[in-house]
């Protein structure tokens, strides 16, 4: 008779709403000791919220829950229940102090005092080197966490909540990954990954979201698929599929379509669209960059981490200083360090970290979409609201986004719309240039879809849309063509018929130059 092993986590009839708004209707989950459980589906179905109520952050309305044997009522679960049990938890925030050095983020929680009562220093020094050079982060313990860039603090993160747990050691610790690799460029994504597979053979339970669905195929023993709230399916490892999940996602209902049109189109406004200049552009540590884009052009950035991808993006838009060089639109000279001159000239710009640095999360839907055009809408000492709110109804059904209404915190969508809020606040602009910074990153299959269909449609209206991501697969499958950046300097201009994953990352990660902060 062979007796059945308790598993690591299950939750039970899990329910929970937002004002009588249904984000989980009676979700299960069952996840196997030392495995590795993907927990998948589109933006809203209700995989973050799962994690927050397993995490005691968000109270359940009704269900179960259970760690290694220790059952709770779900509503009663609390983050020392959590930490107690063994769960261990890196959200799509990261929950890090961008004050702090990268030494206290990893150190946080941990006393570190010395007989005289003051925080023993070279011990955090210590520590906190240790962890780094575990994981192979490319930062110092001294320094300011906000230094490094997004795909850098996620490893802080990760290396936070695995700090206590060695490989080989008997812990009863479950992992919860909310979008681990979303972030992360191809290399430091197999990385993780790998070693993801390596605490799981050493009897770790690891439960895993991820939209990257190629993350998921070959490294999950089981899949969890969930739909507007409610189981979809549950999936065994050789079931595990691309086709599959998106099936599951999708529901049936078909994707956007790919863009068709042609690059280098005529603008529907007439006269707006330009050509994009780049000439000779050094910042900091940059070597000089000359590049220039067609009106109607889809150009992607692709490199590693710390190739200056994102710094060129900033300086482009003026959020960063240029030590020389000139970005023109047209035949008209950006000011450089102007923002406001960028934004006159019809220079858009969407940042790699959306939720520090471009979202207002506790502010409604409209006011986040309307901030950049905020002065159209005064009349006099008046805000016309109405006005406002009405816009914001005709956008969000525009850029197809998911929202109970425009009077909505931003902080209610799902990452994915959020992110759409984001573009329509500069494609309702009509801009002549759109700089992406990661913009499809976390969003479900779904959500990138139709963010690609809304890049499309920006291009083909005339605008250049200059495209950084670390999924060199999306770069292949969306530009028109792609610019190699390698310690600042662009090492390879590849037109569309010469696109690929493989050799982008081969042009990125060769003769690897001296990376620089991105």
């Amino acid at each position: 008779m062979t007796t059945k092993v308790e598993p690591a986590l299950y939750a039970r009839g899990v329910r929970k709403s937002f004002d009588a708004n249904p984000a989980l209707r009676g979700v299960d989950l069952e996840v196997a000791r030392g495995s590795i459980h993907a927990l998948l589906g589109g933006n809203g179905s209700g995989k973050s919220t799962l994690i927050k109520i397993l995490a005691g952050v968000h109270t359940a309305d009704d269900g179960s829950l259970s760690v290694h044997g220790s059952e709770i009522d779900a509503r009663r679960a609390n983050p020392v229940w959590a930490a107690r049990v063994g769960l261990r938890f890196v959200h799509q925030d990261l929950g890090l102090f961008g004050t702090l050095s990268v030494g206290e983020n990893l150190v946080a929680g941990r006393r570190y005092a010395s007989r005289f009562g003051r925080i023993d220093w070279p011990a955090v020094r210590h520590h906190a080197g240790r962890l780094l050079d575990r994981f192979g982060i490319p930062a110092r313990p001294e320094q300011r966490l906000d230094e490094l860039s997004q795909a850098e603090r996620t490893l802080v993160a990760i290396a936070r909540a695995l700090r206590d747990d060695e490989p080989g050691e008997a812990v009863r610790t479950v992992l919860v990954l909310d979008e681990p690799t979303s972030c992360l460029p191809a290399d430091q994504a197999a990385w993780l990954l790998d070693a993801l597979r390596g605490y799981a053979a050493d009897g770790h339970t690891i439960v895993m979201v991820s939209h990257r669905l190629n993350d998921v195929v070959g490294v999950a023993h089981a899949a969890t698929v969930l739909r507007d709230g409610q189981n979809a399916a549950t999936l065994p490892e050789a079931e595990i599929t691309e086709d599959r999940i998106i099936e599951l996602i999708a529901g049936g209902q078909a994707l956007p379509p790919r863009r068709s049109t042609a690059p280098g189109g005529a603008s529907t406004a007439a006269g707006t669209a330009a050509t994009l200049r780049v000439a000779g552009v050094r910042t900091g540590t940059h070597s000089s960059v000359t590049f220039e884009c067609r009106p109607g052009e889809i150009v992607g950035i692709a490199g590693m981490l710390g190739s200056g991808r994102s710094r060129l993006l900033r300086s482009i838009f003026g959020a960063q200083d240029r030590a020389s060089g000139t970005v023109s639109v047209g035949d008209r000279a950006i000011r450089p360090g102007s923002i406001r001159a960028a934004i006159a000239d019809g220079i858009a710009y969407v940042p790699e970290n959306r939720a520090c640095d471009a979202a207002f999360p506790d502010q409604p839907i409209q006011a986040n979409m309307s901030v950049v055009g905020i002065g159209s809408y005064w009349r006099g000492l008046r805000l016309r609201l109405r006005r406002e709110r009405c816009d914001a109804r005709r956008d969000s059904a525009r850029f197809h986004i998911a929202a109970g209404g425009a009077s909505h915190p931003l902080a209610s969508l799902s990452g994915g719309n959020q992110q759409k809020v984001i573009l329509a606040r500069w494609l309702r602009t009509g801009p002549r240039v759109l700089l992406l910074d990661e913009p499809t990153q976390g969003v479900d299959v779904r959500a990138r879809a139709e963010i690609h269909a809304l890049i499309g449609a920006a291009a083909a209206d005339g605008a250049v849309a200059l495209v950084v991501s670390s999924d060199f697969a999306e770069l292949a499958a969306l530009c028109d063509r792609v610019l190699v950046l390698r310690g600042g300097e662009i090492v390879a201009d590849l037109p569309r018929a010469e696109l690929s994953e493989h050799t982008l990352t081969s042009l990125a990660a060769k003769a690897a130059a001296p990376a620089i902060p991105d």
